[in-house]
């Protein structure tokens, strides 16, 4: 069974790659905040009704002619004191966030979903979300938030921050599953799968 993955982030590539998996990568063409205002155009929706409607979005969309397999798609918000964030894409947009987050505990949500595919038709679907806290260092200076932003590392990442590369750094604990923070969580995505009917261990290399 071929693994496919709705996603160009190298990070949730990278940890699919590292548990045993070897996904092909899709591109979706979903519009993301088109997606997100229209959502909330009556009010505030919950971030994991958000991400559990992106990542469902992305896998969908992706599941073109020719796909057949298993269609994981993935979205992660970053929520601090109950304000809701995606990526920044942004310079100051950035700082502004850290400067706001620095010392404070916020929350990752990630959403999840699987499509059973042959040859572009949808069979089945399930998805679930997790979410994990973080606490960011309270000693993180003006100028080491400067130099984390001007590698353009923060820029196109939930929450403006990563565990896996530079910005580890900067936080001070994790409560939760850590690979909710990458962006997709390998327990989470275990259990989709096997509720499809398919073995976990059968897609590792």
């Amino acid at each position: 069974m071929q693994l496919y993955l709705a996603s160009t982030s190298p990070a949730r590539k990278n940890t699919l790659m590292q548990v045993g998996l070897s996904p092909m990568i899709l591109e979706h063409s979903v519009d993301e905040e088109g997606l997100v205002a229209e959502a909330t155009h009556n009010g505030p929706v919950p971030p994991p009704v958000i991400v559990q409607l992106l990542a469902r979005a992305k896998a969908e969309d992706a599941c073109q002619p020719g796909v057949t397999g298993l269609v994981v798609g993935g979205d992660s918000v970053f929520a601090v004191d109950g304000e809701v964030f995606g990526k920044p894409h942004t310079p100051e947009k950035a700082k502004k966030r850290w400067l706001r987050q620095r010392g404070k505990t916020g929350v990752l949500y990630s959403g999840h979903w699987v499509a059973d595919v042959r040859n572009g038709e949808i069979l089945a679907g399930v998805g679930g979300h997790t979410e994990a806290s973080v606490t960011f260092r309270g000693d993180l200076t003006d100028d080491e938030i400067d130099a984390y932003i001007a590698t353009g590392e923060p820029l196109k990442v939930a929450g403006a921050f990563t565990i896996d590369a530079r910005g580890a750094a900067f936080i001070d604990r994790i409560n939760g599953d850590p690979y909710t923070v990458v962006g997709i969580s390998v327990a989470k995505l275990r259990d989709l799968i096997r509720q499809l009917g398919y073995s976990f261990t059968d897609l590792w290399e």
